[in-house]
């Protein structure tokens, strides 16, 4: 392409009147610098490139939650059958709902053995909840891109597939619908929209559908989608009885992959900790969030366990039992390492996490009407992220300013 160029540089002095020539020279030099390596270029460690935009970011998440949405799905389905065939329930005619009928005309067994039957049961609960949240989320973050005229990014995609994992196979649609209005309206875009949110949106959904509706989000009722069965969660019956009644009808093994009764895609983990290795093997998520907060939550239960006490089951609740119950695995991989609402800096993240898990550990344990505790932790430690990080900017200064000055 320099050849152009040197012919340009002969004609420039009959047709450089006007300046008209010169702005071709950019076009010129683009071509040239776009099939030939420039004649100058930067020597060492002179550019920063990191090839992960917000695209690839939340993408990737979305890759890693498919373990546990596919599992969540699968238990879903399964813990329905198998109560409806220990009710001695001989065909889909005699279960009530819409769900029941397309098995039906699927011509699929009502069998607890049946991995397609188990699957497709699940996922007729959960796509509604989550095309609901989708269209409903969607729309009003659209929207505001709109009257902001900002670009639509894929923040979103994460949120809308996170906030229907938390929530129980039962709860009723429209409250899907306003949970995650609230949370989107709320805690993101009435501080700027995406990457300017402290709260974790898909939490600050679920919280805020937990305290306006109890009853669908708690009890013993909302855990099993078969209408007129209770059965409380792990977590419940520990906090009433201890682990023995925790354990009743499973084990920890049961607990670990997931088999128990909960929200859609918080049992199983297993499939957190495979989302964990790809966060992780990507370098999305923070492997110190993540640690950080098992070890203050084992920490915290292993100081429970020695102290005992004669009227509060839950003290005497092992380690195993609680990194398996409930939602601590997968608030800790795919919630606490929220990039946005986080710790930044690599030291304070060891803070926020070890945060989350002591105060995870500590609801469960102290407070009797919430024996959950890892929503409540997160969104506890948000508020807490841009403190922690400006303490350790604040150290970091006075350590290198003493540095400087000796």
């Amino acid at each position: 392409m320099k050849f152009l160029r040197n012919i340009l540089d002969d004609l420039h002095p009959q047709f450089s009147e006007g300046g008209k020539l010169e702005r071709l020279y950019p076009l010129y030099e683009a071509l040239d610098t776009f099939a030939f390596t420039p004649g100058e270029v930067s020597t060492g460690s002179t550019h920063v490139r990191d090839s992960m935009d917000i695209k690839r970011l939340m993408v990737t998440v979305v890759v890693s939650l498919i373990p546990v949405t596919m599992m969540g799905m699968w238990n879903t389905g399964y813990q329905a059958i198998k109560v409806l065939s220990a009710q001695s329930t001989n065909s889909w005619a005699d279960v009530e709902g819409w769900q029941a009928s397309v098995m039906s005309l699927l011509n699929l067994g009502l069998d607890p053995s049946n991995l397609v039957s188990n699957f497709i049961y699940g996922a007729l609960f959960f796509l509604p909840v989550y095309i609901v949240t989708v269209a409903v989320g969607g729309g009003v973050e659209f929207t505001f891109c709109l009257v902001r005229k900002h670009e639509v990014n894929e923040g979103f995609l994460v949120t809308s597939l996170l906030f229907p994992l938390t929530l129980p196979a039962t709860i009723p649609l429209w409250q899907v619908a306003l949970g995650i209005a609230f949370g989107v309206l709320f805690a993101k875009e009435v501080f700027g929209g995406t990457g300017k949110n402290f709260l974790n949106v898909a939490l600050t959904s679920r919280a805020f559908l937990y305290f306006a509706y109890p009853a669908q989000l708690s009890g013993d009722a909302v855990w099993v989608a078969v209408d007129g069965h209770t059965a409380a969660t792990s977590l419940g019956l520990a906090a009433a009885g201890g682990v023995d009644a925790a354990s009743v009808g499973w084990d920890i093994l049961d607990a670990f992959y997931g088999l128990i009764p909960g929200s859609m895609g918080e049992t199983s983990v297993l499939c957190a900790l495979i989302g964990a290795l790809i966060l992780i093997g990507t370098g999305t998520g923070s492997w110190r969030i993540m640690l950080s907060v098992v070890l203050g939550a084992v920490a915290t239960a292993a100081f429970f366990n020695a102290v005992g006490s004669d009227t509060n089951p839950m003290f005497g609740m092992s380690i195993p039992w609680h990194l398996c119950l409930g939602g601590f695995a997968f608030g800790t991989v795919f919630m606490a390492t929220d990039p946005v609402t986080a710790a930044m800096t690599n030291r304070g993240k060891w803070f926020y996490g070890a945060l989350i898990g002591i105060m995870t550990i500590l609801i469960r344990v102290v407070n009797p009407a919430y024996p959950e505790g890892i929503m409540l932790a997160i969104l506890f430690a948000n508020l807490f992220a841009p403190l922690i990080d400006y303490f350790v900017m604040e150290s970091n200064i006075k350590r290198r300013l003493k540095r400087s000055a000796s």
